[in-house]
């Protein structure tokens, strides 16, 4: 039996990659856009029944009769629960990629985590398929990070998500359980063949004020269909065959390729996420700046 290897590319080592990445985002601690009882002042809302009455403003109360409650921003920020598909699909390199999807998604997950970890947050690595995976509940301080780095360089990519169904709904369920109110979960992707009912399933974990961020990666040929003429393209996981035009086909592929995005987009807004679009020949660093903005609010 041949041993499926990450194939890393020009990607590696991953401790370079996703400190330069990391760096090239945030430099010291980041800030929460939670509200809570903190050190700066955030500006007021009205007062509701059950409000800590320590910080009503009396001024305001004297000056125009309203009950209002200042609130504060802290400087602690959220946990992070990083899931990362590692299904046979990942483990795809086209001709002139840096490397394989998995391994793009394991240099933008491990920058996420350093960011969260410098600023005192705990991240937790949850996983879709893959071999030699180990999950890691959430932890936070300097082991923290080498824990993940750990994890993310000896996952071995394999699986098939049409044989393994519930392989989505075991790491989604670990989620469910475990990540806490205002968590960020991140999902990192090609979102290719995924089960009915997936985005559905990960938008249900909105609950509790979670934000949802989905990061679909793409090899470059996925991404633009760039063949040419008649060709045979062969499915990753499962036996699916499919002999067609490249160019009668392509402006329907991208077509449904972007639907699909779109639609994952609409259902994660609510919860003040999204979906970031990565092509695996793009530097890292600007796929982490996307995450982070639409971790912030600032829009994915």
């Amino acid at each position: 039996m041949i041993e499926r290897r990450l194939d890393w590319g020009e990607l590696a080592p991953l401790r370079l990659s996703a400190r330069h990445a990391a760096d090239g985002v945030y430099a010291g601690a980041h800030r929460s856009p939670r509200r809570g009882a903190g050190v700066e002042f955030g500006g007021h809302r009205a007062y509701v029944p059950g409000d800590d009455l320590r910080f009503i403003d009396r001024h305001a109360l004297m000056r125009h009769g309203r009950l209002l409650v200042r609130q504060f921003e802290t400087e602690t920020d959220r946990a992070l629960r990083l899931v990362v598909d590692a299904t046979e699909s990942m483990a795809y390199r086209g001709k002139g990629a840096p490397g394989a999807k998995l391994a793009y998604a394991a240099v933008v997950a491990a920058a996420l985590a350093r960011i969260a970890i410098s600023g005192g947050d705990p991240v937790a690595v949850d996983w879709i398929g893959g071999d030699a995976r180990e999950p890691l509940p959430a932890l936070g301080g300097r082991e923290a990070f080498e824990r993940v780095l750990a994890a993310l360089e000896t996952v071995r990519p394999g699986g098939d998500i049409r044989l393994d169904p519930q392989a989505v709904e075991r790491a989604f369920a670990a989620v469910a359980r475990h990540a806490r109110r205002g968590a960020i979960v991140v999902l990192l992707s090609d979102l290719i063949d995924l089960p009915d009912g997936t985005l559905d399933r990960f938008a249900a974990l909105s609950s509790l004020g979670r934000t949802l961020i989905a990061v679909r990666v793409l090899d470059p040929v996925e991404a633009s269909f760039s063949f040419e003429g008649a060709v045979r393209l062969e499915s990753s996981e499962g036996d699916v065959v499919v002999d067609t035009d490249a160019d009668a086909v392509r402006q329907a592929y991208l077509a449904r390729l972007e639907e699909v995005a779109q639609t994952w987009d609409e259902r994660l807004a609510p919860s003040g996420g999204g979906v970031v679009r990565a092509v695996t020949t793009d530097p890292p660093v600007d796929t982490v700046r996307e995450v982070v903005l639409a971790a912030r609010g600032g829009g994915a």
